[in-house]
C-alpha cells in the first residue's frame, strides 16, 4: 500500500472513530473530528502531514502526494 493510501485510510479511520466516540462517550470528542478536518485542510495546502512522516519512517513506499 502506498503512503498516500495509508494516510487517507488513517484519516478515514480516525474520523469514524471520533464520530463513534462522540456518539457513545462524550460530545466533546467532536473537537477531535474538528482537529482531523483542520489537519487535512492544512496538509492539502502546505504538504506537511505528520501521519505521512510517521508512515514514511515505518517504511511505507512513497506515493504521488507525499
Amino acid at each position: 500500500m502506498s503512503l498516500d493510501k495509508m494516510v487517507l485510510a488513517f484519516a478515514g479511520v480516525m474520523t469514524l472513530l471520533s464520530v463513534v466516540l462522540t456518539v457513545y462517550v462524550s460530545p466533546y470528542f467532536l473537537w477531535f473530528t474538528v482537529f482531523i478536518g483542520l489537519n487535512l485542510l492544512q496538509s492539502a495546502f502546505t504538504g506537511f502531514c505528520p501521519a505521512a512522516m510517521i508512515f514514511k519512517k515505518l517504511g511505507a513506499k512513497a506515493g504521488n502526494a507525499f
